[in-house]
This record gives structure tokens, sequence and C-alpha cells, in this order.
């Protein structure tokens, strides 16, 4: 299969580099010199780092390389089997690009975009043929992120998700299919992971190591202010604006104004040297409360939403069971799938806890979904 990606940021070279470690032949594309050099030089220069840490042969190392070609020519990608999308997330700009490679590529390509947050279905109605347009969302970073989310637009033809799921497990990968709807799996449902944790510092209760902390004591790799410096706050803020315009406003989507601070402040995480924490050399590493009960009222609270959210998106069939489970485990890598741990601890105690925040805060953003009721009516 020859695979063209268009986008030679982080998110484009990593796809790049999945697809050629799979066998496939790769033309990655940008119309901007310097990016293409930049990412050619970065992917030289990971190749000898996987060689020295033992997962490939020097061998295979240069086989893989050899089948990335570099190019700014949108033609380059003429004889591609699949073009995967991974630009910046503005609709408008990626609807044109769709309307100019589907004039340049075969009539069975399919064309694929790596969107995170933006609707499937619009990108597609750019192109004459919409029928073989469907989302690929890789995570970052793609090489070892193992979850892939494949996202069907309305008009994508009969067949062809199952196809494309076939391809990109053949390369390693998890996929799990979601309905296209804001934030698809992941982006949905870890959104109270930020927002209850934004909802609990800014009224006081807790800072933000001691939050990270409370997260950390229950299982998760890393808190919300640690992970949002990580991704990048500007990138964690679009994405939360992006799912609340997209959900007409629901309030259980709402970006917080510490979130759009720290964006003014340029103040986007490990990237920048500072975010909700100070990374510069010499800095003093905050230490959290030592309150056990604080800490466990906190994880409990951001669990509970967490529960709930994804007992929402299986009662709105957003994606099965498993593929639920699986995109929460191997996309964001929670300890645990969160419907089982729902059940684990209780459903009854999720219901009453979301039933107290409601009658305590009286916000929809508290709402318990209607499968959690059922389910313990």
């Amino acid at each position: 299969m020859k695979v063209g990606v268009i986008g030679s940021g982080a998110m484009g070279s990593g796809i790049a580099q999945v697809a050629a470690q799979a066998g496939c032949e790769v033309v990655l594309h940008d119309a901007k010199t310097e990016a293409l050099q930049k990412s050619k030089s970065a992917l030289a220069a990971t190749f000898p780092k996987l060689v020295e840490k033992g997962k490939m042969s020097a061998e295979d190392a240069v086989a893989v390389e050899s089948r990335i070609s570099f190019s700014e020519s949108l033609t380059s990608l003429s004889e591609c089997n699949l073009v995967i999308e991974a630009i910046i997330e503005d609709l408008e700009v990626k609807k044109k690009v769709f309307a100019e490679v589907e004039n340049v590529v075969s009539a069975d390509c399919i064309l694929a975009t790596n969107t995170s947050s933006l609707s499937v279905t619009a990108i597609a109605s750019s192109c004459k043929k919409p029928e073989r347009v469907v989302g690929i969302h890789f995570f970052n970073p793609a090489p070892l992120m193992p979850l892939v989310e494949i996202i069907p637009a309305l008009q994508t033809r009969t067949g062809l998700v199952e196809e494309v799921k076939n391809q990109i497990a053949s390369w390693g990968k998890v996929p799990v299919i979601a309905r296209d709807t804001p934030g698809f799996i992941v982006n949905r449902v870890a959104r109270p992971f930020y927002g209850e944790a934004l909802r609990i510092y800014e009224e006081g209760f807790a800072d933000f190591s001691t939050i990270d902390e409370a997260m950390r004591s229950i299982g998760f790799r890393m808190g919300p202010f640690e992970l949002m410096d990580l991704i990048g706050n500007d990138v964690n803020y679009a994405v939360t604006e992006s799912v609340f315009k997209s959900f007409y406003y629901d309030p259980r989507y709402k970006p917080f104004i510490t979130q759009k601070k720290m964006v003014e402040a340029a103040w986007l995480g490990k990237k920048t040297g500072r975010g909700y924490y100070d990374y510069s050399d010499g800095a003093a590493k905050p230490q959290p409360s030592s309150d056990e009960q604080l800490k466990e009222n906190i994880s409990w609270r951001i669990l509970a939403m967490l529960i709930n959210e994804a007992h929402d998106a299986l009662y709105l069939n957003i994606a099965s069971r498993d593929d639920l489970e699986l995109a929460m485990t191997k996309g964001v890598n929670y300890p645990k799938g969160l419907i089982a741990w729902g059940e684990e601890i209780g459903l009854k105690k999720c219901v009453e806890t979301m039933d107290r925040l409601y009658e305590n805060y009286r916000e929809d953003r508290y709402r318990c979904s209607p499968l959690l009721r059922k389910l313990t009516a």
C-alpha cells in the first residue's frame, strides 16, 4: 500500500513513521520547505535511537527510512491508495485541502482526516466523492500511542470502516469505531478529567499539585494539570472550546477561565517552560496537601464524573462498550475502563454522587446519565 500524509508536523511525521514501519511506501507532503526539512531531520534522528534501544535492527531502520519520501507538491500523492490529512484544526482549511487533493488522487483512493474533534461529515462534504472519506484519529505521539479512532462520516460508504479498521490493525494499532460526534470517544469522555479538576481549583478547594496527587493515588499515571501541561494548554483549550461549541454550549463541556488565562499568558506547559507548573531550572516543585480525606474527595468527584460521561456515551451509541473501554485505557492510559470501574465501585454510589453534586450546584453539568439511573433503578 502507498500512503500519503499531508502535514509534516509532529503528528504527520509520526503517522508517516507508523505507516513506513508497517511496510508501506509513504509520501509526506507539506507546502512549507522548512517544515519538511525539520520533519526529515527529526525522523532521521529517530531511527538510530530505535536501533540503539533494540526496537529494530540497523537494516530495518535503513529500510523504513528509505520508504518515506518528502514532497512540497500535492501531485506527489497521485499514486497513493490512502491519504491521511494531519494539518491545523481548522474546518475551512481542511475542507479546502480535501477538495484539492481529490483532484490529484485516483477515484478509489481513501481520503482520511486525523482531526481530533471536528466533524468528519463536514470535511467529507467538500469532496465530489464524500463516500470515500473517513476519520482516522491517531493520538500523539503516533508511534507510541496504540489507540486509533475510526470515524465514519454520514456519507462514508458501507464497508469502508471495516477496511480501514483492518488496515490500521495491520499496522500494529488498536482501532476503535466511534460515531461522528464532537470529540469522538476520548476527547468527549475525558473532558471531566480536566474540567472538574479546573472547577475544583477555581472553587478554592485545592491547588494543582494536590489535585494531581489525588488522581495519581487512584492509578492515573499523571494528574490533569500535569497532563494539560504535557499536551499543551493551547491544544487542550482549543479542543475544549471546539467540543463545547459543537455541543450547542452544553455546560458539561464548558471551558474555564483558568485555561483561557494560561493561553493568554503563553504559559502553554512544558513546551514553553511554564504552564500550571514552572519547568525552569531550579524551580521549586509545589508540594501537595497531606490531607488524605481531601484527596479522596477530589479523586472520587472527578472519577464519578468520568464514569457518568462514559455511561452517557454508551447510552447515546457513540461507541460499543468494548470500544469505549479500549479507548480510555489505550488512548489516555486510564488504569481501568470507566464502565467496569463504575461497576466495581458500585453504580448506585455513582448515581448518588451525581445527584448530590446536582443538588448542591443546580447545574446541568452534573446531570446523571439516564443509563446510570436505569441500571440502578
